[in-house]
């Protein structure tokens, strides 16, 4: 895991992969896939005191399609989001 601690309400996810789709035979491209709105919790911050950490390392969960700031570490690619902009967990 990467060396990455999210600070105060916020949270490290990393999105779930974007599934493959093919229409017809012809493969759909990268940048034509939709964002994935899934993601695994891999690191959250302390919380704040108007608002406590809720979430955990691996939860799954739910966010908005424009939600937080894409980050790239050691070529991984992850995603830091306010508390707040979770949807749901899952499961």
């Amino acid at each position: 895991m990467a060396k990455i601690q999210p600070l105060a309400d916020r949270v490290l996810v990393q999105p779930a992969a974007a599934e493959e789709k093919t229409i017809g035979g012809i493969i759909i491209p990268d940048s034509a896939k939709e964002k994935p709105l899934r993601g695994t919790v891999l690191a959250v911050g302390n919380g704040t005191k108007d608002e406590p950490m809720i979430l955990h390392e691996g939860d799954q969960v739910l966010y908005g399609k424009y939600a937080g700031t894409e980050l790239e570490f050691d070529g991984e690619k992850y995603l830091i989001i306010k508390q707040s902009d979770v949807l749901a967990k899952i499961g």
